[in-house]
């Protein structure tokens, strides 16, 4: 299992919870983040739009390619399918 290296922001209603509870509980949403964020996952939730060529981009291990560069080229954009 990599270790994800991130910030998380979670709200508690309860200001006298176990700080035990809480660690087990974001140790158990890390792990389940790392399940959830893979590659597959992501190509199948967004679309890279190209203005440049007009063309969207579906096809997974084009975006892939598309996505490993340092940035995108002027007018390419990543949108969820949402």
């Amino acid at each position: 299992m990599k270790n994800a290296n991130r910030d998380l922001l979670v709200l508690l209603k309860d200001d006298n919870t176990d700080q035990q509870l809480i660690g087990a509980q974001l140790a158990q949403l890390n792990r389940l983040l790392i399940r959830l964020e893979t590659e597959n996952n992501f190509c199948n939730a967004h679309e890279l739009i190209d203005v440049n060529r007009y063309e969207i981009v579906q096809k997974k291990s084009k975006m892939i390619k598309l996505l490993q560069q340092d940035k995108l080229k002027p007018f390419q954009f990543l949108l969820n399918k949402n």
